[in-house]
């Protein structure tokens, strides 16, 4: 492009130009992207907008970003591979804000995860009475320690010994050691005292006496491994259970034994219940009670830290408190001495108030915030930023939002771009959608039908289009006609989890009832708090589904299982033979399908293996044959195909039919059963999620937001499905803010008025019909505009 004679030529670098992208499943495409602007990339579930916008544009300015360092400093970096890209052209800085949660650590909270927390330490140690020492001795995650003894120094030539002495405060509670509750074992979950080791006495997952727990135990030397437990002495006992962190030798191998209860404190409970394996957390539940630690009250502080107050709050009140209140007894704060920490710290915590997220606590574990809440948490370090010209890229930023919130987040992303940036968005929401300066959409469809460029232009123009976006961007569900009379009654009394008040209500039964209200009105407290984890309850909740590029939909969902012992009959071989992280797995590339070179500071390399040619088995296990194909074949194929080819004749598998039937209810017809799940969107994972809950025995489906990553033509197949769960005689309870679930519902439960301590009372119950004729709160409101019933 020749700019004008008046332009400067560095003013005509005003698009992101991608040229060939072809990372995951989009087909070497290309697109121009203007800066400066909004621009929100739509499409269906898993049609390729995260790969195009996270995968190829973000990952490229990261990957180039790193590239600017020292070699040595990149050594401390992850390695990032280069995009399937051809040519990449006018890229600026990208931040990315994803919807992914915030770490599980224990010892996190929406107060450390941002600077606030840095700030109130700051704050109190210059200003809090009495005077207890520097930043640190405000910390939870730093303990106190002290020490003494002589230390070796040179002097004058001379080697002379000194004493010398340090004395570190730190405000961390020793007894629960900063995590605010303190754990109790049953030692009877952890093994049968009528047995000996040598026995397999220990019931602790892992913990066999064939491994090296088992070497471990048994060769320490401490206690007779073939004498039963109970008849240890108190000595013995001790040693087992308590004993702390020691050298041994067994066997010639120097080793460190450590205590059964230490050990389980290490491995098991440094992580976050929500982050544990399904096995290993059914275990930490039975074993373990977590109470409120009795010496700091939950608040994880010393009893110094706790001591020192500021206008009659210590710092452990002020973490407590909502967010909007703490903000304004900040800003009420007059300390010239401090002037300058006061408005950092008020314009932080204005920021939590602005985004919609005043409710919440800087206390708030930070593995308890939903994504919605993660996501908007991460955007409050940029709103305040004098960055200009940098891309900020949202993945669903509208997740978790009411209505209400969403017009909010609109106009922070204005704000964004109206600063100088360009924005990427990729969105469901019409209201989100609305707004853009330009909308790139992909499809046609999802998978292999997915990952081309369908359409490129303006709001209106899309309207105009014939895409499935286009056609389906000013749906509207209407009301019922009738709605479905329930067959009973949940009652919930005295409901008080969180910010609930004493709620009474009563979730009728066999109909599809729809839990609404404000991000942080009480809705996840009052149905996970109070009922879900009844036999007869199925919850689906909002967390994510992790896997490795070994995982995949089959195995995920137990697929596999019935597969791999079809395949063994029909060929009189192990089951084992049939997994490709098992005995199965091609000797080259040991079942990964690629070979991965590492390249030391260089992005690691990954070739299709020759051996297998990127089937991951060994050659011998593919000549087994089950209805005619082999394992590779049948893991290549997609959910839809399996699903056809296990239904009858030779190839008939009951339960694999079953399994794959539920698959395509949720609308994932189109994946192949042995797709690594590191590639599959949000949304995809969200629908396996519940897909693998589908056949669960249970009259109660509890579901958290199923409309995530769903797009607008999704959700009508959505709808469908909770029809036919609550058709088959089951009850449905939906928590969800998407206005088209709202419409469809047969009874809707309104929590608010606002959030946080203005929330926590149901605010209205009844009919959606009744809902939208009240318009008596928020969500009555917007659902009436929705349905257009009030002009």
């Amino acid at each position: 492009m020749n700019p004008s004679p008046t332009a400067h030529t560095a003013d005509s670098h005003d698009m992101i130009r991608v040229y060939g992208a072809r990372e995951n499943n989009l087909k070497d495409i290309s697109v121009e992207i203007p800066k400066r602007r909004l621009t929100v990339f739509t499409g269906v579930s898993g049609s390729g907008k995260s790969s195009l916008v996270f995968g190829t544009i973000a990952a490229e300015s990261q990957r180039m970003i790193n590239e600017t360092y020292s070699a040595f400093i990149q050594g401390f970096m992850p390695t990032l591979a280069r995009p399937d890209v051809d040519v990449m052209d006018g890229l600026t800085t990208a931040i990315t804000v994803s919807q992914e949660r915030m770490g599980a650590d224990p010892r996190s909270t929406v107060g450390t995860a941002t600077d606030a927390n840095a700030m109130l330490r700051i704050l109190f140690s210059r200003l809090g009475k009495p005077y207890i020492g520097s930043p640190q001795a405000f910390s939870f995650n730093v303990a106190s320690v002290s020490g003494a003894g002589a230390v070796t120094v040179e002097k004058a030539g001379r080697t002379v010994k000194e004493r010398r002495s340090f004395n570190l405060v730190g405000g961390m509670c020793p007894r629960c050691e900063g995590r605010g509750s303190v754990s109790d074992f049953d030692l009877t979950a952890l093994y049968d005292d009528t047995k000996s080791l040598n026995e397999g006495a220990l019931t602790i997952p892992g913990y066999t006496m064939d491994g090296w727990y088992g070497r471990i135990y048994r060769g320490c030397g401490w206690f007779d491994p073939d004498k039963p437990i109970k008849k240890y002495t108190k000595r013995e006992l001790n040693d087992l259970l308590y004993k702390e962190s020691t050298k041994i030798k067994v066997e010639g191998i120097n080793l460190t034994y450590l205590g059964l209860i230490p050990q389980i404190q290490k491995s098991f409970l440094a992580k976050d219940r929500e982050a544990m394996q399904p096995h290993i957390r059914a275990f930490v539940d039975r074993a373990i009670t977590f109470t409120t630690c009795p010496d700091c009250d939950g608040t994880r502080l010393t009893e110094g830290a706790r001591s020192s107050k500021i206008a009659g709050k210590s710092i452990a009140d002020a973490c407590s408190m909502q967010i909007s209140d703490l903000a304004q007894w900040v800003s009420a704060l007059d300390e010239p001495s401090v002037g300058p920490l006061l408005e950092n710290l008020s314009r932080s915590l204005n920021s939590f108030v602005e985004i919609g997220l005043g409710y919440l606590s800087l206390e708030r574990p930070a593995g308890t915030l939903s994504g919605g809440e993660a996501q908007r948490t991460k955007l409050i370090r940029h709103l305040g930023s004098s960055l200009t010209d940098v891309t900020y890229v949202f993945d669903e930023p509208t997740i978790g939002l009411h209505p209400h919130d969403i017009a909010r987040m609109n106009n922070l992303l204005r704000q964004l771009r109206d600063k100088g940036n360009t924005v990427l968005v990729v969105e469901h929401k019409p209201e989100t959608i609305v707004i853009a300066d330009h909308v790139v959409d992909l499809g046609p469809g999802a998978g292999s039908d997915g990952g081309t460029i369908c359409f490129e232009g303006t709001v209106d123009e899309l309207r105009a289009s014939d895409t499935v976006t286009g056609r389906h961007l000013d749906d509207r569900s209407s009301l019922k006609d009738e709605v479905r009379s329930p067959s009973g009654a949940l009652e919930i009394r005295g409901a008080n989890a969180n910010n609930l008040r004493d709620v009474d209500v009563d979730i009728p039964l066999g109909v599809l009832t729809v839990v609404t209200g404000v991000a942080g009105s009480g809705k996840s407290s009052l149905i996970h708090g109070s009922f879900a984890k009844s036999d007869d309850v199925v919850s689906i909740d909002q967390g994510a589904i992790k896997g490795s590029r070994r995982s995949n939909p089959a195995t995920y969902s137990g697929l596999l299982e019935p597969i791999r012992k079809a395949f063994a009959k029909e060929n009189g071989v192990k089951p084992a033979l049939f997994s490709a992280n098992s005995e199965g797995a091609c000797p080259a590339c040991k079942g990964a399908g690629v070979i991965y070179t590492d390249l030391g500071i260089m992005a690691g390399m990954s070739t299709v293996c020759e051996q297998c040619e990127g089937k991951r088995f060994d050659a011998s296990v593919l000549d087994f044959t089950f209805g005619g194909r082999d394992i590779s074949e049948v893991l290549g194929m997609s959910v839809a195909q399996a699903h056809e080819f296990f239904a009858d004749g030779d190839s008939r598998i009951p339960a694999a039919h079953k399994i794959l039937g539920h698959l395509v209810d949720v609308g994932l017809g189109y994946l192949t059963i042995g797709q690594p799940l590191t590639t599959l969107s949000g949304g995809e994972r969200q629908r396996l999620k519940l897909a693998t809950h589908l056949g669960d025995k249970g009259g109660v489906y509890v579901l958290d937001e199923p409309t995530t990553g769903l797009h607008l033509a999704d959700v009508e197949n959505l709808l469908e499905l909770l029809d036919r769960i609550v058709d088959a005689g089951k009850s449905v309870i939906v928590i969800e803010h998407h206005q088209a679930v709202m419409a469809h519902a047969d009874w809707i439960i309104d929590l608010g008025p606002g959030a946080g301590h203005d929330g926590g009372k149901v605010v209205f119950e009844g009919t959606p019909a009744q809902l939208v004729a009240a318009r008596s709160t928020l969500t009555g409101e917007h659902l009436a505009e929705y349905v257009h019933s009030v002009k």
